[in-house]
Order: C-alpha cells, then sequence, then structure tokens
C-alpha cells in the first residue's frame, strides 16, 4: 500500500521517514518530493508498504503526530 505523509519538517530525511515507518511493518521504499531547483524537500514523501494491515497501522499510529515540530498527515495515496 502507497501511502501520503504530509507537512514533514523540510530537515527530515528519508532514512529517517523509513525508520519512523519501519516501526509498524516492513518498508519497501520511502521517496521524499524534492524542488527540482534547489533540491530540497518540499515537505511531503511516500512511503510503500506492502503489507496492508501494516500500512493501517502505520496510519492510525503517525496520522496527526509530532515529528520534528511538525504535526504530519498519513493516508493512503490515490
Amino acid at each position: 500500500m502507497k501511502l501520503l505523509v504530509r507537512n514533514l519538517a523540510r530537515t527530515t530525511t528519508e532514512d529517517e521517514l523509513k525508520a519512523l515507518f519501519a516501526e509498524h511493518g516492513v518498508v519497501e521504499s520511502c521517496n521524499l518530493v524534492l524542488d527540482q531547483e534547489t533540491g530540497k524537500s518540499k515537505g511531503f514523501g511516500f512511503v510503500e508498504m506492502p503489507d496492508i494491515d501494516e500500512a493501517a497501522t502505520a496510519i492510525s499510529a503517525l496520522n496527526g503526530t509530532k515529528i520534528a515540530k511538525s504535526k504530519v498527515r498519513v493516508k493512503a495515496a490515490e
């Protein structure tokens, strides 16, 4: 299941994001969306978790939590 993670701190790295979701299950991939000109994070990204139940657990656990002073939003990507 592909998850959309929004409102990330601009300083959050892909490794940090992957580690956060890995606490709730297997993470297949993790990608931050970067500004093409500056190379800096746009504040959102995608996490791919192959197990739907683990992905649902991650959504429940992480949606609305504060990570690096930013209240993140996590949902299934459309």
